[in-house]
Formats: structure tokens, sequence, C-alpha cells
């Protein structure tokens, strides 16, 4: 087997009603992130991101784990091993995909259906949802093993978190459970598990109705504006907004059109009929 092939053995892909599931497929490592792991997800956002019949991609572990972070003796012990040049390309193709996720062209969504630790953060924050399993595990264990958390860790906590929260969290090396993450904000909701799949579904449903470049857009400014200042964020969305007009303006229109001229829809009330624009 050749090394390409036995690396898409690491990630599995799943198309149904138009969402992508994608399973990080490690399951006797607890998912746990390789450097062959990392160049397979960057192969996969590369297959789905303009794939028609993809509206979401759902990104989740296989077995009883999110990912358990980074895989202590493929991408540490055995990269470094081999040098400077190894590590660095090792954290190019971690970081790579992370980045690549954040800013990808279709809304995501991280379903943490187990083990959430360290370096898992990482994927964890590039998802724009996220929701868990009320008996999900939530960890940064860096600190117990003489580390930092890095690879964007300590950056997604101090984002997401209050400052003591965010403290405590990477200072103790204590876990906490789905229902705590929520109530912490790494994640929107903790559902129990048997129904975590079944509450994603629903919220995929939910993008698939709206306008997908008004869905990119969004996206992109939320992450955009929370480090400008606020006029900067206010310029920044003029722009942004002229731009998505200038890629779908019928589409606004017609979101319009329907409100004020049809009056088949109210905005706070959902979302309008995009299968009647161009009619």
């Amino acid at each position: 087997m050749s090394n390409v092939a036995a690396e898409q053995n690491t990630v599995a892909v799943h198309i149904e009603n138009n969402v992508a599931w994608v399973k990080l497929n490690r399951p006797e490592k607890r998912n746990c992130m390789s450097p062959s792991l990392n160049r397979q997800m960057m192969r996969v956002l590369d297959e789905l991101e303009f794939n028609a019949d993809v509206g979401v991609l759902v990104l989740t572990g296989e077995g009883t784990a999110f990912s358990a972070g980074m895989d202590l003796k493929e991408y540490f012990r055995e990269t470094e091993a081999q040098g400077l040049g190894a590590t660095r390309q090792a954290q190019r193709e971690a970081y790579g995909w992370w980045r690549r996720l954040r800013w990808y062209q279709k809304p995501t969504i991280a379903m943490v259906n187990g083990w959430c630790f360290g370096g898992a953060y990482g994927p964890l924050f590039a998802c724009d949802l996220a929701f868990a399993a009320e008996d999900a595990t939530f960890g940064l264990s860096e600190i117990n093993w003489g580390i930092l958390p890095g690879g964007g860790a300590s950056k997604v906590v101090a984002d997401l978190l209050p400052m003591r929260k965010a403290m405590y969290h990477a200072m103790l090396g204590e876990n906490i459970d789905g229902v705590t993450a929520a109530e912490w904000g790494l994640v929107n909701e903790a559902i129990p598990s048997a129904q975590l799949k079944t509450r994603v579904a629903e919220v995929c449903q939910v993008l698939l109705d709206k306008n997908p470049v008004a869905l990119k857009a969004t996206k992109d400014a939320i992450r955009r504006v929370k480090e400008m200042t606020y006029d900067n964020a206010e310029d920044y969305l003029v722009r942004a907004q002229e731009a998505a007009n200038s890629y779908d303006n019928d589409g606004r229109k017609e979101g319009i059109k329907q409100f004020i001229d049809d009056k088949t829809y109210k905005p706070g009330l959902g979302a309008y009929d995009k299968s009647r624009q161009g009619n």
C-alpha cells in the first residue's frame, strides 16, 4: 500500500443530504493527529470545499473520541528526531488544515462525541459551530507533562473563555465535561450523546436553507471583526457586503422582494425561499 493510500484511511467521509460527515479515523489512538492524518485532512478539505453536493461540513471522530490531540509519538518524538526541518513541516501540515478550516467556503460544525484534548482545540475552534455530548471530555493536559498549551490551544481558550476560566483550564490540567464546556463557551450546546447527531443534523438543515454566499461572508466577518476597532469593523463590513453583493446581488434582492413585495416570509422568523431565485 502506498503512503498516500495508507494515509487515506486516517479520515473517513460520508456525504448525505448535502452534509459531509468527516470523521477522524484513528479510533485505536483516540483519533490523535499524526502527520499522516494531517496531510489527509488537507486532501479531504480540498475535495469537499467546492463540491456541489456539499453545503455543510461536520467534523467528528470515530469511536470514543473527537481527538485526543497531537500524536505524542509520531507528531512529536519521531518528527523531532528528524531535525528542525521535519518539525516545521509537521507544524505546517497541522496548522495548515486548521487554518484552512477557519476560513472554509462552507459552514463547518465540530461534533465532539468524546475526548477532546490539547491540539484538538485547534480544529474545534476552526469550526464555525460546535456541539458536544454531555459526557464528552475536554482537557488541556499539556501542563501535566511539562509544556504550555501550544498549537493555538492557548489562543483558543483566551478567545473563547473568560480570563479566569482560561487560566484555570490551562494551569491546572483538570478535565471538564461537555456540560461545563457549554457553560464556559467552548461549545454552543451539550446534548445527551444518543441525540447528538440528530441535533447536529437539525442545525445542518437550518444552515442549508440559508444563502451560501451570505453565510460565507458572515462567518468571515465574525472572525475578522473580533480583532478590529469598531471604526475599522464598520468599514470592513461595508466592503464585505459590497463584495458579497458582487457575487450574489440577485440573492439579496430576492430576499428583500419576498419580504417587502410578496410578503411570504419574515426575516426574524426564518429564511427566504432560495429556490425561487431567478424565477
